[in-house]
């Protein structure tokens, strides 16, 4: 007993200690201190971690086919259902951002404490169902509810992945992974541009085509069915990835919202100059997008088939070149310390889109349109690598 007393003792003398060195370390370096876990976890292995980086590319690829789908068969669905241009633009815009900027922000907080790779996989899950219904619908109000659904299935996939990737490649190497991940936007788009047009030279956008236990359906319904199903497999290759071991401030304990505001508050000159710059390349960027096709119709007499095989082919070299380029520029960048490297890639890429926006709908040739498209969509790609890396550096992951 006289002995185990006296280890008793001891063990309490250290606990004392070591609640003394607890209390000083959270009054003078801080809380977030506490929280990083006592053995830093090795990053993937450089392979592994390119997989990730494709596999959420693809996905990303699906998520931006339905949104260009959509604005190469403005023209036919128009026609077919008797919309107008407004009402077009609210079935792109407002029916896509409503459950996605509603569902967006609930969804990033479930994937900030639970499994991001299932989230992920949900979601392309879901949104490719409602392509499905895209090619379904037979009314406005329908493809406006089925839109609907398209958005809130996109919204839990993007805080997914960024988290994700974050957690799979170290600092120098992110903007790298985050370009490679967003040449799924420009290869989303060349798909559904050079797959919509060549569905369209087989059967027409206002053509019909009768199947199975479906009935009548247009040709503009049929290209959407091509378009979403693969998705639904896609879902299944996600299942294949291993979540990550989450890395920084808040590995072990939850962080409440209110400590993401205070958090967000503090750096507010960051986060409001990255977030309202994005806001506006991308206002050009989804504006430009979604009329595109029909000012090529409209003004050049351009066919479904025409645009969708030439604009479709700019998009692909063009924009899928800018996303890997410009992120492999930033991460050289932040490798060789250059002040702001990031951010300097992504400045250089907003100041050459502004004259390239201004000047590609002016000209009277429908080729040099077409050659400053390619150029705007090359330098908007060029500038996303870098920008959205730079936003990850700025928040714990």
């Amino acid at each position: 007993h006289e002995g185990g007393a006296g280890r008793g003792a001891a063990a309490l003398r250290r606990l004392s200690i070591e609640g003394l060195a607890v209390r000083f370390v959270r009054q003078w370096i801080g809380p977030l201190t506490l929280r990083e876990p006592a053995i830093v976890p090795p990053w993937p292995p450089a392979r592994t971690a390119w997989f990730v980086a494709i596999v959420l590319m693809l996905a990303n690829t699906l998520a931006f086919v339905d949104r260009q789908a959509l604005a190469l068969l403005v023209q036919p669905i128009k026609q077919d259902l008797g919309a107008s241009d407004t009402a077009m633009s609210l079935l792109y815009g407002l029916s896509f951002t409503l459950f996605y900027v509603g569902v967006g922000v609930p969804v990033a907080r479930l994937a900030d404490r639970s499994n991001r790779r299932n989230i992920i996989a949900v979601s392309v899950f879901l949104w490719s169902l409602a392509t499905v219904a895209c090619g379904l619908a037979r009314s406005f109000a329908s493809l406006f509810v089925a839109r609907l659904c398209v958005g809130a299935g996109e919204a839990g996939f993007g805080p997914s992945a960024y988290s994700v990737l974050s957690d799979y490649f170290p600092r120098e190497r992110l903007a790298a992974a985050v370009g490679v991940y967003q040449m799924g936007i420009y290869l989303g788009g060349a798909l559904a541009l050079l797959a919509g047009g060549l569905v369209a030279s087989w059967l027409p956008p206002s053509g019909q085509l009768a199947l199975p236990f479906i009935g009548l359906l247009k040709g503009w319904h049929i290209i959407f069915l091509v378009l979403g199903v693969p998705g639904i497999f896609l879902a299944l290759v996600i299942l294949t990835i291993r979540e990550p071991a989450r890395r920084g401030a808040a590995t072990s304990v939850h962080v409440p919202f209110a400590a993401v505001i205070a958090h967000v508050a503090a750096r507010r000159t960051a986060y409001v100059g990255i977030g309202f710059g994005f806001a506006l390349m991308v206002l050009v960027g989804n504006g430009t997008g979604a009329w595109i096709p029909a000012f090529f119709a409209r003004k050049f007499g351009w066919s479904i088939a025409e645009i969708g095989a030439r604009y479709g082919l700019v998009v692909l070299v063009c924009g899928a070149s800018g996303a890997l380029i410009g992120g492999f520029l930033a991460s050289l960048f932040e490798r060789r310390r250059l002040l702001g490297g990031n951010l300097l890639i992504t400045l250089i890429g907003f100041v050459a889109l502004v004259p390239l926006t201004i000047a590609f709908p002016l000209v009277a040739s429908a080729g040099m349109a077409l050659a400053l498209i390619g150029a705007m969509n090359f330098f908007a790609a060029f500038n996303l690598g870098g920008g959205y890396a730079a936003l990850l550096d700025l928040t714990p992951n």
